[in-house]
Order: C-alpha cells, then sequence, then structure tokens
C-alpha cells in the first residue's frame, strides 16, 4: 500500500514523499522522497550544514559515511552569507561546491 503526500508552494510542485513499507509492530517506515534534484531513500543519513558547510568534516567524509544529502538552515544562510552572495554563485548547490 503506497501513500502518497506531495507539498506544493504557488501550485509548483517541491517534492512529494511516498511511503513504500510500513512496520505491523512499530511507526517504522520506508518512503522515498522525490525533489528537483533527486529521489532519496528513506531512512536516510542527513547531515546538517547550517551554513551550507557540515563542520570538521570533509564533503568526502560525508560521502563515505553514506550521506546523499544534507539539510541547511534557509534562515541562518539569509543571515550569513546572504541571498545576493549565494546567487552570485549560481544557487545554494554551487555555492556549496
Amino acid at each position: 500500500m503506497f501513500r502518497k503526500f506531495q507539498i506544493s508552494l504557488y501550485n509548483y510542485p517541491v517534492f512529494k514523499f511516498e511511503i513504500l513499507s510500513e512496520s505491523q509492530k512499530s511507526r517504522a517506515r520506508v518512503g522515498r522522497l522525490t525533489t528537483d534534484h533527486g529521489i532519496i531513500e528513506t531512512p536516510s543519513f542527513f547531515p546538517v550544514g547550517t551554513q551550507g558547510a557540515v563542520k570538521a568534516v570533509l564533503p568526502d567524509q560525508i560521502k563515505v559515511a553514506g550521506a546523499t544529502s544534507l539539510l541547511a538552515n534557509t534562515y541562518h544562510l539569509f543571515l550569513r552569507p546572504g541571498p545576493e552572495i549565494i546567487a552570485k554563485f549560481g544557487g545554494l548547490h554551487k555555492f556549496m561546491s
């Protein structure tokens, strides 16, 4: 039984989440998160790079740890370095390199 959830912003689909399997004994579930940048199987390891970088860890080390995605805090990015600087780099993905 698949359950699908879709989040939209101004009639533009931002992402969708599908529950692929659920445990009958607990609330555990396996799912798939689809974004503009790809598909993320869940459960998943999401390091947090508050300002677009994970402190004291190199990008290659994050990949070796099994992370396929990184969470960034848009509020902190708004404060520093600011949207103008991120835009100069061509967006957050390029800013993070």
